[in-house]
C-alpha cells in the first residue's frame, strides 16, 4: 500500500506527526511558525526517522491560502488521497490558560484552521485541542458551530476527549481529538448516509488502562529520599519511575540538560507532592500531571534534587530516545515544545485505528 500523504499544521516539535509516520502515513508538509521550536522539529525528526526533516513553511496559517494548499496536492499528490492533522493553538480554551475562547489571538486560529480544512477539502482530517473546547460552555458554542461547519462542508465528524493516561502513557493528560471523513467515505464503509450520530470512529481503547486513574491505588505522598516499594498491582507502564529511574539513561542524548537554579526547596518537598502551584514532584510509582512546560515550570524529579532532564520529558511524552533535540537550542524552546506535544504513543495508536479505518474504504 502505497503511504498515504499527510499535511500537517501546528506541526510544533512533531509529535502528532511522528506518530502518523510510525503508523505508515507520509508527512508530506509542515507548517510552524516558529522558527525556535521548527529547529527542535527538524533534529528530532531527522535523527528519530533517520533522514533528512524539515519544516516546509513557518508562515502563520492566516496567511496560507486554500488555493496554495490545493495547488500543492495537485502537484505533490497528483490529487490522491490525503489528509490534514494539526493542533492549534490551545490556551486560549484551556481553563488553567487565558480563557479568552475564539476571540483569543490563538483561539481565532481554530477557525482558521477548520475554514482550511472545509476549502481545500481533503480526505479527512484530525484536529487535536484541549478539552476545554467542549467541557466550558462558553466555548462549546464555538466548538458546536465549528462541527456545524465541517459537517455542512460534507464531513461525517466524530470527536472525544482521550486521556493519554487511559492508552498507556505515564500521564494524566485530556485532550479532545475532531476527527473526519468525507461522507461519501463513510457511506461506503457502513453501508449508510451519514446522519449526524457520534461514537462511529475506532477510538484508541484498552481495557487495561480504561479509567486507570481511578482504577488503581495510587501512591500518594512520602519522605523524599526514603527507599519505597514499587506496587505490584499497577502497569509498570503508567509509573514515571520506568522512565526516569533508568541507569543508562546518562548515557542517551539531552540526558543532561536541566534547568539547575539553587533552591532549598528541591530537597525538602515531599515525593509525590504534585498539588502546588509550582515545584511539583512527581511520584516514581504514579503517574505525572499534564506536562506543560511553557513557563520553565519543569516537574522536579522523584529522587534527585532538581528538574526533569529534557530526555526525562521526552520519555513522559513517550518520545523515542533516538529523538535527539540539538544542544544548541535553548532549554526554555525545548521544554515548550515537549509541552505542547501530543504523546507519541497516543499520536500513533490514534493513527493506527484511522490507517486501518481508511483502508476499509480505498480496498473494500
Amino acid at each position: 500500500m502505497k503511504s498515504i500523504p499527510i499535511y500537517s499544521f501546528f506541526s510544533g516539535a512533531g509529535f502528532l506527526d511522528l506518530g502518523f509516520s510510525f503508523s505508515g502515513f507520509d508527512i508530506t508538509f509542515t507548517n510552524e511558525i516558529s522558527k525556535d521550536i521548527s529547529r527542535v522539529y527538524n533534529s528530532g525528526m531527522s535523527s528519530c526517522l533517520d533522514k533528512e526533516v524539515s519544516i516546509t513553511c513557518n508562515e502563520s496559517i492566516e496567511d496560507i491560502s486554500s488555493s496554495d494548499i490545493t495547488e500543492m496536492v495537485n502537484i505533490k499528490n497528483q490529487n490522491q488521497f490525503w489528509g490534514v492533522i494539526g493542533g492549534p493553538p490551545c490556551p486560549d480554551f484551556s481553563v488553567g490558560g487565558k480563557n479568552k475562547g475564539h476571540q483569543g489571538e490563538n483561539g481565532k486560529l481554530t477557525e482558521t484552521f477548520v475554514n482550511l480544512i472545509c476549502n481545500t477539502r481533503p480526505n479527512f482530517f484530525v484536529i487535536e485541542n484541549v478539552k476545554g473546547l467542549v467541557k466550558t460552555k462558553k466555548h462549546k458554542e464555538f466548538f458546536d458551530r465549528m462541527i456545524g461547519l465541517l459537517e455542512d462542508s460534507g464531513y461525517a465528524v466524530d470527536f472525544k476527549v482521550l486521556n493519554a493516561l487511559d492508552l498507556g502513557v505515564p500521564q494524566d493528560r485530556e485532550r479532545i481529538f475532531i476527527l473526519g471523513v468525507t461522507k461519501t467515505i463513510y457511506k461506503k464503509v457502513f453501508k449508510v448516509e451519514f446522519s449526524g450520530e457520534r461514537g462511529w470512529f475506532y477510538w484508541p481503547c484498552y481495557e487495561r488502562y480504561v479509567n486507570a486513574k481511578y482504577k488503581y491505588v495510587w501512591p500518594t505522598t512520602n519522605e523524599f529520599g526514603i527507599d519505597i516499594e514499587k506496587p505490584s498491582s499497577i502497569p509498570q507502564e503508567l509509573m514515571v519511575g520506568t522512565y526516569l529511574l533508568d541507569n543508562e539513561l546518562k548515557n542517551i542524548p539531552n540526558s543532561n540538560e536541566f534547568f539547575n537554579p539553587r533552591s532549598s526547596k528541591f530537597s525538602f518537598i515531599e515525593e509525590g507532592d504534585d498539588k502546588r502551584k509550582s515545584f511539583k514532584r512527581l511520584h516514581r510509582w504514579r503517574y505525572s500531571p499534564t506536562i506543560a512546560y511553557g513557563n520553565n515550570e519543569v516537574h522536579l524529579h522523584p529522587t534527585l534534587e532538581r528538574r526533569l532532564s529534557v530526555r526525562e520529558a521526552l520519555r513522559l511524552q513517550t518520545v523515542p530516545d533516538n529523538f535527539v533535540i540539538n544542544e544548541d537550542i535553548s532549554l526554555t524552546v525545548k521544554f515548550k515544545a515537549i509541552g505542547n506535544g501530543v504523546p507519541v504513543k497516543m499520536s500513533s495508536l490514534l493513527a493506527s485505528n484511522l490507517s486501518y479505518f481508511l483502508k476499509q474504504y480505498l480496498y473494500s
